[in-house]
């Protein structure tokens, strides 16, 4: 079975690198109280990740290749793609000062596990040996994964991949995950994908700069969170920046929240509370034809005043 890469709606290399998508979802202002993911490792399973880019360099703490890209070289994880890159800048990439352009989690560390190809294909075998991966791993100083992002799906249900995810879940690893491009528009009708039909994970839908439900954005009952997924720039192959939209961009602003609130958590020195409340505290409500369909609302992770 093929994984069903989630290929962006629109494609443009930008010379400008500002990220209106930032102070959309309210990143700053964790960012001034000194929460920026530090210590927290984001898994991200899709085409490798440059991490040869400027904007992305010490973020990359490990990676393995499942694919047979590079004759097969476990180690060499490079992404030969870049969507995988795209969405690694969006949740980690470093302040870029020039530009005042930031990932939302800008001191988190990344973990790039390469289950596409470079024509972004790769069969759903890779990505449940990823998942077992993420949740085995552990760093060159003990580090484990905090968060896994999944900006892909496939179009059925897949019993094996559905194990994956609830030894994810039981070991309080969250997954993050894309709803899928295939909208019509229509609030009032499903379109869904695998893993983010599945309970156990965190389901992302797309959303405009103006907070509606963006187009493409598959809709269903199982959507947890809405986050910017229109015209988002980031990185891109040969320290470049381009930009995309598609639930694929969604999903690591998502991924990128969790990395903060985790940490906040950590600095409280409190007993963390489940997570995913957590992120639906960290919401705004939104304007929706079907409200079966809006989840937690849009993520924002600013004061909540409304």
């Amino acid at each position: 079975m093929n994984i069903v890469e989630l290929y962006p709606i629109h494609t443009t290399e930008h010379s400008e690198r500002f990220s209106p998508n930032i102070v959309q979802i309210g990143a700053h202002h964790k960012w001034r109280k000194g929460v920026t993911g530090k210590n927290i490792v984001v898994a991200i399973i899709d085409t490798g990740v440059d991490e040869s880019h400027p904007y992305l360099s010490g973020r990359v703490i490990g990676g393995y290749n499942f694919t047979e890209d590079y004759n097969g070289n476990i180690g060499h994880f490079q992404d030969n793609n870049g969507h995988g890159t795209h969405v690694a800048g969006i949740i980690a990439g470093r302040f870029h000062t020039e530009h005042a352009v930031s990932g939302v989690a800008p001191d988190a560390r990344l973990l790039a596990l390469k289950v596409l190809d470079s024509s972004g294909a790769g069969s759903v075998d890779f990505l449940i040996e990823a998942i077992y991966y993420a949740l085995d791993w552990r760093g060159p100083g003990g580090e484990r994964v905090n968060v896994i992002n999944l900006s892909l799906g496939v179009k059925n249900d897949d019993p094996l991949l559905h194990e994956a995810v609830k030894e994810a879940f039981h070991a309080n690893i969250p997954i993050v995950t894309a709803a899928g491009n295939y909208g019509d528009g229509n609030h009032h009708s499903h379109e869904f994908l695998y893993p983010g039909a599945y309970k156990e994970v965190i389901q992302v839908g797309a959303m405009t700069a103006i907070g509606e439900v963006a187009r493409f954005s598959n809709t269903n009952e199982e959507i947890d969170i809405y986050a910017p997924g229109v015209a988002i720039q980031s990185t891109h192959l040969k320290g470049k920046y381009i930009t995309l939209s598609g639930t694929s961009m969604a999903t690591p602003h998502v991924s990128g929240a969790l990395a903060l609130l985790i940490e906040e958590q950590m600095q409280m020195k409190a007993k963390p509370s489940p997570i995913f409340k957590s992120l639906c505290r960290h919401t705004k409500p939104m304007v929706i034809e079907n409200e079966n369909i809006s989840g937690c609302g849009a993520l924002y992770l600013g004061p909540q005043e409304f």
